[in-house]
């Protein structure tokens, strides 16, 4: 069973989206936020799979949360940031922040329901315009940060070549099919490149991947 928190500050926002979810047989809605603090104490209390996450909250917006939720060692949820996608700037940081991914408000109750089992599955969720618009942002910031860099030694040739795979959106069966392995090897690197570098998830790895120049803007 997935557990869900539903932060939005709009009343019918959480109703409609808690009422949906559960309906389903795998998810279960254990509790809603009204503010980004409020999100935060929830999730500290009831340990959630995924949070969704309304980014223009009071008291603390859903990129301050999000960021104070990664960071607790103790909560392992991951973050699923809804988004009208006319909120350009918040993309690259929302994924800094430890977010795993972005779901249009206007998204239909299947594909609600898809994203959360997505995110709770450890895969990101990153539809080709928030992309775009990521790769846009990685070409304004330049170059590779050194310290990363230097992680980036650690894995080795294949870890480092499915890495970039995962950089470039592709699923498990795509790297699989694409290196001639077995999907459960792929997943099995992938979890390894992970702990390696201390990332939460694959929308991490994605950030990771251009920040220290493996993947570049246009590959």
């Amino acid at each position: 069973m997935i557990r869900v928190l539903i932060a939005d500050d709009q009343g019918m926002v959480r109703t409609g989206f808690s009422v949906f979810l559960g309906t389903q047989p795998d998810i279960e809605v254990v509790g809603e936020a009204a503010d980004g603090l409020e999100a935060v104490e929830r999730a500290r209390a009831l340990r959630p799979d995924v949070v969704l996450m309304d980014v223009r909250m009071p008291r603390m917006d859903g990129l301050a949360a999000t960021r104070q939720i990664s960071a607790d060692p103790e909560i392992s949820s991951k973050v699923l940031i809804l988004t009208t996608f006319d909120l350009d700037d918040y993309v690259y940081e929302a994924l800094r922040a430890g977010a795993s991914g972005f779901l249009l408000k206007d998204a239909s109750a299947a594909q609600l329901a898809e994203a959360v089992r997505v995110v709770a599955a450890g895969e990101a969720l990153l539809a080709p315009a928030v992309t775009k618009r990521l790769i846009r942002e990685f070409a304004r910031l330049g170059g590779p940060r050194a310290p990363a860099v230097r992680r980036l030694s650690e894995l080795t040739e294949r870890e480092t070549e499915v890495l970039a795979l995962v950089a470039q959106g592709l699923s498990n069966q795509e790297i699989a099919g694409r290196l001639t392995v077995a999907e459960q090897t792929v997943k099995t690197h992938v979890g390894r490149v992970l702990m390696k570098l201390g990332l939460r998830d694959r929308a991490q790895a994605i950030v990771y991947a251009y920040e220290t120049g493996l993947i570049r803007p246009g590959d």
